[in-house]
């Protein structure tokens, strides 16, 4: 982790020694370069903060849901559904079993061999 903050800082501290390098050999010249990525930036940014009511999921302009009401058919179906579910807390019982084997067994040991 401290690597990853080395790299970073590292960067950050020549980039600023780039930018004001820049400014003092050829003022603010030198910033032609960043306007294009500094407005997308921000232009991505705006977008991405206030998104248009279009694809934001709420507006004044959005047209009032419809609600259905289900038939009694589906809601006999959901409640058998539910019935039928086992609660949470209860544990399967599978019908497989444990064979003990015996290679390698040594009741002295209990401890693992690798640890």
């Amino acid at each position: 982790m401290k690597r990853h903050a080395l790299i970073f800082w590292s960067a950050v501290l020549l980039a600023v020694f780039g930018l004001v390098s820049g400014l003092a050999t050829s003022g603010l010249n030198s910033l032609k370069g960043f306007v294009v990525p500094v407005v997308l930036f921000l232009v991505l940014f705006l977008l991405y903060k206030f998104p248009p009511r279009r694809f934001a999921g709420s507006g004044s302009r959005r047209q009032p849901k419809i609600k259905v009401k289900p038939s009694q058919k589906t809601l006999a179906k959901v409640a058998g559904m539910r019935k039928s579910q086992p609660p949470a807390g209860k544990r399967k019982t599978y019908p497989f079993r444990v064979i003990e084997g015996s290679k390698g067994k040594n009741e002295d040991e209990q401890l693992p061999k690798y640890h």
